[in-house]
């Protein structure tokens, strides 16, 4: 499969609030360096930058980034400040608030409602914006996020946030959200034979509502933040030699089949990576394929 000249909106789009974005789209914390939130080596600032702007070239226009996306020397959001201001009008820039860390990069406690102001003026200061696209409430291990999220709303309510979304959450705390104010996006950590019964239970609901569902760590499975391991199942490999991609390309596309309203946003400081995140937009996996693959799912479940 050639992949140089494929571009984001293969993947189709999707409309988050009034903003409509192509499907592949990219995380921003794996430009920072090789160990994402910790003190690893920092990345090349060089590399990071022109791998942002080949990402807008390629066509993506939805950046996930948060302004503790940061490690020794690096940050996520002064990269992006960096490489793409004066920003493309239809660029939407996703930040997260909600966990804290300290100038030297260790994790504090858990933000209270009152500190989330901060935290976004935080996020605005260092992207060199008025006002952010979509911020996106963490949830810390809160049993309500009610308190939390009327706090970023009444932040709406003011102009400093476009939209809304909700983070590492369960079904309750999104029906919870929705009272309050409108939910465009949900970030939950899932992808192939990596679920739990609540990230399906939100895909399913974000589908029949309207809203995004967009998976954290799809493709690094247990791994997490530390990236995308070797690929050893056999089902993914097969599937990925009939298409002449990677797994990590199959696995991509495995998690954009799961509905027109499931965004991916695979992150990476590789030119090369990028360029093969964006082309796995472009997969059209048969039915025979997906069944095979939605049954490692099942059985990793």
């Amino acid at each position: 499969m050639t992949t140089e000249t494929i571009t984001a909106d293969a993947a189709g789009t999707w409309r988050t609030g009034d903003l409509t974005v192509n499907r592949i789209g990219l995380g921003a914390m794996r430009l920072t360096g090789s160990a994402a939130f910790h003190l690893g080596t920092p990345s090349d600032r060089t590399r990071s930058i022109a791998v942002l702007r080949r990402a807008v070239e390629l066509g993506v226009n939805h950046i996930d980034t948060a302004a503790f996306y940061f490690s020794a020397l690096r940050s996520a959001n002064e990269l992006i400040n960096s490489a793409l201001s004066p920003y493309p009008d239809e660029l939407l820039i996703a930040a997260k608030v909600g966990p804290y860390r300290d100038y030297r990069g260790e994790w504090g406690a858990a933000a209270r409602p009152d500190q989330l102001r901060g935290h976004v003026e935080e996020n605005l200061r260092q992207l060199g914006r008025d006002h952010l696209d979509l911020v996106y409430l963490r949830r810390m291990r809160q049993d309500s996020v009610a308190e939390h999220f009327g706090a970023l709303a009444e932040l709406r309510e003011e102009g400093l946030i476009r939209h809304l979304g909700l983070s590492d959450v369960q079904p309750r705390h999104l029906a919870e959200a929705r009272a309050i104010a409108p939910v465009v996006s949900v970030q939950n950590r899932f992808g192939l034979g990596l679920s739990t019964p609540a990230a399906d239970e939100l895909l399913r609901l974000c589908g029949e509502q309207g809203i995004a569902f967009v998976p954290f760590y799809a493709i690094a499975g247990e791994r997490g933040e530390r990236g995308a391991a070797e690929d050893r199942d056999e089902a993914v490999a097969a599937v990925a030699a009939a298409h002449g991609v990677t797994p990590t390309q199959i696995r991509t596309a495995w998690t954009l089949h799961q509905g027109p309203h499931v965004l991916a946003i695979p992150g990476t400081g590789d030119p090369d990576h990028l360029v093969q995140n964006v082309a796995a937009g472009a997969i059209r996996l048969t039915g025979q394929e997906l069944a095979r693959l939605d049954a490692l799912h099942a059985g990793a479940a």
